[in-house]
């Protein structure tokens, strides 16, 4: 019988293998990657097209071309497809994404046959209606008039402008004159050019069997390349001028945005890793250094959080919070102070082994079930990274040591590299 009066044991968190996918090719060369769970009723397709901001003609061009997409294909109406997928079950979705777009079905494993064609059409055949292209362009210029309203929407908007550029795929923000731009043949030339098997990579996991298979064969791999060779663009760096400190003025608000952010890099960079953990220390989950000092020490905020964000390309790392007006130099201040304590003092052993613990959890987590191990598959795979250095993402959280985080903090948290954004 349980005893329920005491805590299970704690145990360190050993290898972390992977599920490695069986890899396919469909009949016209598209790679599939597949995890079968055999025992789980429910099967998940994922898409994938390196068909992002950087690939742009026009801006904003891909979010509107993926956005349209359930809009019609085939004989089906919008609304006819939103039924179909609902009566049978299925959940369509299109999640944002800079770099790449993801077209996700999740199904029922005994309607998959009812679905994937349906899925298949839209993939292949997409109608783009001019009625719902306009609809889309009202829709979202009211949707950003109203996010322009938010302090937070605001500063990161400007963040990611200094920091990438304002034509950089990564910094520029939508304007209503962009949406008011847009034209169908856009997004008719973007889909023609981006949306081809040569370009598309798809992820099945649950219970992929035979039958599954065949369907996917048969509706996506028989689909022919309109265009054969793919150049994705080289992203280069955006020159900008040194970091400073920029106040926006936002009448009526009670709050006050705080960012503050610089450039880093993508996964591929030798210091990711590391600097992953040393962001978590500093920002990245409830125990930091930000969130024990601002707010529970100095109760300036409710939250506040750093986050190191990286693309195909690039990559950032910034801080946000909101605060009362009259906090937000304090808080700016307490901000560069924690940076200062990391570069000025190694990280204590017992802080240290908390958030190596978090992060072996984490990534435990990311590989709990067909759900969550498709996510990290397809991240790997997308990204271009082996089995191998997936790894060594889990070797350097078990084996970083405080000098080396001391180092990083000295060349990452460097007060003079950060652009500081407060809007209020």
């Amino acid at each position: 019988m349980v005893n329920r009066k005491s805590a299970p044991p704690i145990r360190e968190i050993g290898h972390l293998v992977l599920p490695k996918p069986q890899q396919l090719r469909l009949d016209n060369g598209i790679p599939l990657y597949v995890l079968d769970f055999p025992d789980q009723e429910i099967v998940k397709i994922e898409v994938v097209f390196r068909a992002g901001r950087p690939e742009e003609s026009k801006k904003l061009v891909s979010r509107a071309t993926a956005r349209l997409l359930r809009e019609g294909a085939g004989s089906r109406t919008g609304a006819e497809i939103a039924e179909f997928i609902d009566f049978y079950g299925g959940t369509l979705s299109v999640p944002g994404n800079l770099d790449t777009t993801n077209i996700l079905l999740f199904s029922l494993k005994k309607y998959a046959g009812q679905l994937i064609p349906v899925f298949a059409d839209l993939l292949r055949d997409p109608a783009f209606p001019e009625s719902e292209l306009e609809t889309f362009r009202k829709t979202s210029v009211q949707d950003l008039l109203v996010e322009l309203e938010k302090v937070e929407v605001v500063a990161y908007r400007k963040i990611t402008e200094l920091i990438f550029g304002t034509e950089h795929p990564y910094g520029y923000n939508s304007m209503p004159s962009d949406y008011a731009a847009l034209e169908r043949n856009d997004l008719l030339a973007f889909h023609q050019r981006w949306y081809i098997p040569s370009n598309c990579m798809i992820f099945a996991s649950g219970r992929i069997d035979e039958e599954v298979l065949g369907l996917l064969n048969r509706h996506l791999g028989q689909w022919e390349n309109k265009v054969q060779a793919v150049e994705h663009r080289v992203i280069a760096p955006a020159s900008a001028p040194l970091p400073t400190q920029i106040k926006i003025a936002h009448e009526g608000s009670l709050q006050t945005a705080v960012k503050i952010g610089r450039r880093t890099f993508n996964r591929r960079h030798p210091d990711f890793n590391g600097l992953f953990v040393l962001n978590t220390i500093l920002g990245g989950y409830f125990g930091s250094r930000l969130m024990t000092n601002i707010r529970e020490k100095k109760g300036l905020t409710y939250n506040i959080y750093s986050t190191l964000d990286a693309y195909l390309h690039d990559g950032c790392l910034y801080i946000a919070t909101e605060v009362s007006p009259g906090s937000a130099k304090a808080t700016v201040r307490q901000i560069f102070s924690e940076m200062k304590k990391l570069r000025e003092a190694p990280v204590e052993t017992e802080e240290l082994d908390m958030v190596r613990n978090y992060l072996l959890g984490m990534l435990l987590n990311g590989i709990d079930g067909p759900m969550n191990t498709s996510d990290v598959v397809r991240s790997m795979v997308v990204e271009g990274f082996s089995e191998q250095e997936y790894g060594e993402l889990a070797d350097t959280i078990r084996q970083i040591q405080p000098a080396q985080l001391q180092a990083l903090a000295e060349r990452y948290l460097r007060p003079d590299d950060f652009w500081v954004v407060t809007v209020g």
